[in-house]
């Protein structure tokens, strides 16, 4: 359950602490307090786009975290166990949107991305907003809404994997069906690259030592005079370095015996003279290997040739060769996967015959769930001004099925007795659909796993005894589950266990939102607020506490 929200810096909110208790907890306030920025505020710590305009004008950055007991999640702490970010029994999100649009996520105090809050907020909250009423209308949200009413969506998922992977088949048979001329001739052109690229025997290293020979043996002339330039001038000309630095060093050795001090010099000069004498030894072994080969050079220089006329030849560079036979050799394994029509064909039908045996399974348990929840809503319908109105589910078969499934999912309802059912766009006014709505998200909620359920305003276009029938389902949903609701309406207000009033008030040229916790005798005024407006009487006041009292 949700046990604290706290928002600083948010939109009109500047700094708000908000501990909420288990059970049902109502939010109310006048038109414009920020009732609604508060489940904005939630839904970006759950992981929804934000950007700079959640910033209070003048703020640095918003920031806002919720705290959520979830010892009774399983689910929940497998998977930050799995992703190093479980902390006992309590998961903290937290998001911070600078003032700039950055933003940053964390979990438990440790750094993760948008995606991460959202995969953790499906384990913890619903949110089901003031507009759900309206998205109803769409077939999309009707298939979606059942198919979690019926805990499907693996089973939605496994349908659409398979529908794609016979699509992808179909296709490619198609493909190959239509262009067999083309695709042979882009075979042909690639054996035939594979086959150069074999012959040739390219390998970077190998290329790397044959630049590296043919520098030596072009400029063998030159290396033989530089090194016998420097093997003159080391130890072997007249007045060689090395029989010079040997004189130095002897005469360094006598003159040490009268003064210790010139010790470190004619070390330095015996050691200089041992390394001439090494690097004379290494010129000397490297003349000896040293030879002018015209015939190698002409080998080598013939080979060169042979790899810049292939390169030239696939207008690449010669570097870039065997990343060229890479992606031939893997564009001619895909097309040797489907150079059988036969064989892409008996693939492609086992793959529509899995698509098939997921749909009919998906199909079976829609109809199941389809009575379910058709049974559910009916029966709520009679408790909210709907007496003797009828919901059902068709499920119309499709002349060819898709990602989806094989049918398409229709919700209908007959508000009045005796009337046939039709589709809910076309009878349905927007105080029924409201009704209506109402009564599928309580139906899917109460086989939600979530622990936290927030209702934005989902009682709009709803009055009267309705109303307290609404504030009553509500509650009653609050016994299993911690509820949240934002409402207008004083019958549903005077439900809640826990009951937060939002105001806002003038500062500093702006405007700030408030909540506070309302204890009894402030929840009669508010209630008292809500069904008499502006001047509070006492008979509004009476009637506010018989409500709560009832």
């Amino acid at each position: 359950m949700l046990r604290q929200l706290s928002l600083r810096d948010f939109v009109i909110v500047d700094a708000l602490d908000i501990e909420f208790e288990p059970g049902f907890t109502v939010l109310t306030g006048e038109t414009g307090a920020g009732k609604s920025i508060l489940v904005d505020a939630l839904a970006l710590a759950l992981g929804e786009r934000g950007d700079a305009s959640v910033v209070r004008e003048g703020a640095l950055r918003a920031e806002i975290s919720a705290e959520f007991d979830c010892s009774g999640l399983p689910g929940l702490q497998d998977w930050l166990a799995e992703s190093a970010l479980d902390d006992d029994a309590t998961c903290l999100l937290r998001r911070v949107v600078d003032s700039n649009g950055r933003s940053r996520c964390f979990i438990n105090g440790r750094s993760v991305t948008a995606q991460q809050l959202r995969e953790a907020g499906e384990f913890l909250v619903d949110i089901h907003g003031q507009h759900a009423h309206q998205s109803l209308l769409k077939t999309a949200a009707q298939r979606d809404l059942l198919d979690s009413y019926g805990g499907l969506q693996p089973l939605v998922r496994q349908v659409a994997d398979a529908y794609r992977h016979w699509r992808d088949l179909h296709d490619r048979l198609s493909a190959l069906r239509d262009n067999s001329s083309g695709l042979d001739a882009e075979r042909e052109r690639l054996h035939w690259l594979v086959t150069d690229m074999d012959t040739l025997q390219f390998t970077q290293a190998g290329w790397d030592e044959l630049q590296a020979e043919h520098r030596r043996l072009a400029n063998a002339a030159s290396l033989m005079e530089g090194v016998g330039l420097a093997l003159d001038v080391l130890s072997e000309g007249e007045t060689a370095a090395e029989q010079q630095i040997s004189a130095v060093s002897a005469r360094l050795a006598s003159l040490a015996d009268y003064d210790s001090d010139l010790q470190p010099a004619r070390e330095l000069v015996e050691s200089a003279a041992l390394q001439l004498q090494e690097a004379t030894h290494s010129l000397r072994r490297y003349l000896d290997h040293l030879e002018a080969d015209p015939a190698r050079l002409n080998e080598v220089e013939a080979r060169i040739e042979q790899v810049l006329d292939t390169a030239r030849k696939y207008r690449v560079k010669a570097e870039q060769l065997p990343d060229l036979l890479a992606s031939a050799q893997t564009r001619l394994s895909e097309l040797g996967a489907t150079a059988d029509p036969a064989a892409l064909e008996q693939a492609a039908r086992g793959a529509r015959e899995q698509w098939l045996a997921h749909a009919a399974k998906l199909s079976t348990e829609r109809t199941r769930a389809a009575g379910k929840l058709a049974a559910s809503v009916s029966l709520s319908m009679q408790q909210l001004a709907l007496a003797g109105g009828t919901f059902e589910i068709g499920l119309t078969p499709l002349a060819e099925g898709n990602a989806h499934g094989l049918e398409q999912v229709e919700f209908m309802v007959a508000p009045h007795p005796g009337t046939a059912p039709k589709a809910l766009a076309k009878v349905a006014s927007g105080g029924e659909l409201s009704r209506i709505s109402l009564a599928l998200q309580t139906a899917v909620s109460q086989v939600a796993g979530v622990p936290t359920l927030i209702f934005d305003e989902v009682d709009v276009g709803i009055g009267g005894g309705v109303a307290e029938i609404v504030g009553t389902l509500l509650k009653n949903l609050a016994g299993s589950r911690q509820v949240l609701c934002i409402t207008h309406l004083p019958q549903v207000a005077a439900c809640g266990q826990q009951h937060l009033q939002v105001s806002k008030a003038a500062r500093d040229g702006g405007v700030v939102s408030h909540i506070t916790a309302l204890d009894a005798s402030a929840r009669v005024d508010e209630i008292a607020r809500m069904l008499g407006g502006v001047t509070i009487t006492e008979t509004t006041r009476k009637h506010a506490a018989e409500m709560l009292n009832s």
